[in-house]
């Protein structure tokens, strides 16, 4: 049933609109016609994964919306079946290696479950079987069809030119930088707008590697982790596409290009595919790593400067503090209760500060009267995403590599991308706030 709480998120929608409209570089260009269609097509994609009525198959076996139902919901029991089996996969590997330290058989008495959780042993090695895994995928052209397949549905329902739209859906499976490699001969002759685009997209959607992590993260804190992080990342890239053009509207001089041929990752066997997908695989995973414990180590010692200052309403200064109240009313936006409002705006900040990584951690260690399930789900939306602070210097890094001759374009309008990459999972939690709580069995 539609509750007050589902208006609410629609300050939401207003807000992340309104405050990209504000800042774009042409305010009387405003892409109509694309914001109905990207909303319509997240709202179609929610309703379609969860929002389809659970129709009784001996009365319905001949209605084509039962075909529907039956494929969605049977789409996310696979996913998480999936997610479920990589994760019970990975453990075997981890467990024979690390023993005991990733979750194997413990040599004494466990007396806090919670301690046997070590992010670096239960986590980050499931990166590196997803990379590996996908590589052999895209050897084997299942991903690499895939992939197209979104690609081509993003140029008809978006209208983005066939390069770009085949860039944004490798975006979604293989990373804000991997996805870009696949039109690397195009991106110097990208306009500014799709340029920009692109870069707001990677930082809005996660990888395909990274969504199994963070389900693995939530999976005991939120029903059906894996289906909702698979499909923020999906709908996401919709909502990223409309805040770019906003922000930088595109080019009118921009032609209607067919589909170019994408430079294709090529593997000598299965067996290479394996072991090259694995290299990439530990490259994210130090990189994951590396930038945790650096942005977690700053975060801790301006904690105890702020420490050292006078205690405002009767407690210390701290980071987490100052996030809380700077989000706090994003959040609420979102479709929080004001209640949870800090909580959730902590997330949100971050998220932005320390990575998405830390932020699921978190939400994940939360008591369970922290967040009520709703607010749990529309964080998730909120949290699924690469726009943060260390995702700046990796795209400039990244596209540096890619095409050198633009990088100081690059630089130049990658902060705003972040900008419009945290803000399209905003959009898209607001979205899914304003779902009735029943279609998601709340």
């Amino acid at each position: 049933m539609f509750q007050p709480a589902n208006a609410q998120s629609l300050i939401g929608v207003v807000f992340v609109l309104g405050l990209c409209w504000a800042l774009s570089e042409d305010r009387k260009r405003f892409p109509l016609k694309l914001a109905i269609g990207s909303l319509v097509v997240q709202v179609g994609l929610v309703l379609l994964l969860f929002g389809l009525p659970r129709l009784d198959a001996a009365r319905n076996v001949y209605n084509p919306l039962y075909w529907l139902s039956a494929g969605a919901q049977g789409l996310l029991q696979a996913a998480g079946d999936a997610v479920e089996g990589l994760g019970t996969a990975t453990r075997a590997g981890t467990s024979f290696v690390f023993g005991f330290l990733a979750g194997g058989d413990q040599p004494f008495a466990v007396t806090g479950p919670g301690g046997v959780f070590i992010f670096a042993f239960q986590v980050m090695p499931v990166i590196l079987v997803v990379c590996a895994l996908s590589a052999l995928l895209w050897h084997w052209k299942i991903l690499k069809w895939i992939t197209q397949g979104f690609g081509l549905v993003f140029q008809k329902t978006l209208g983005l030119r066939g390069p770009i739209g085949l860039a944004t859906a490798a975006t979604i499976f293989m990373g804000q930088v991997e996805g870009p490699i696949f039109i690397r001969a195009y991106l110097d002759r990208l306009s500014r707008s799709e340029l920009f685009m692109l870069i707001s997209v990677g930082m809005a959607c996660v990888s395909g590697s990274t969504m199994v992590a963070y389900a693995t993260i939530l999976r005991g804190v939120l029903p059906d982790a894996a289906a909702h992080v698979l499909t923020a990342s999906i709908i996401s890239a919709p909502a990223g596409v409309l805040l770019a053009r906003i922000l930088i509207p595109s080019d009118p001089a921009e032609a209607d290009d067919s589909l170019l041929e994408a430079e294709d990752k090529r593997y000598d066997s299965s067996v290479d595919a394996l072991i090259k997908g694995t290299n990439d695989g530990l490259t994210i995973v130090m990189n994951v790593g590396a930038t945790l414990i650096v942005f977690v180590a700053l975060i801790a010692m301006a904690d105890l400067i702020l420490a050292a200052l006078p205690p405002v309403l009767g407690a210390p200064m701290s980071i987490e503090r100052g996030l809380g109240a700077l989000f706090a009313p994003v959040a609420y936006a979102l479709g929080l209760p004001w209640s949870e409002a800090p909580t959730g705006g902590l997330l949100l900040g971050t998220k932005l500060v320390l990575t998405e990584f830390t932020a699921f951690i978190k939400m994940s260690a939360l008591p369970p009267e922290a967040l009520s399930e709703r607010s749990r789900m529309i964080m998730t939306y909120a949290l699924c995403g690469f726009a943060n602070i260390a995702s700046v210097g990796i795209n400039v890094a990244g596209y540096g590599v890619l095409v050198p001759t633009r990088r100081h374009e690059v630089m130049g309008m990658v902060w705003k991308a972040m900008l419009a990459g945290f803000l399209a999972t905003c959009l898209t939690a607001s979205l899914v706030g304003l779902m009735p709580a029943m279609l998601f069995g709340g």
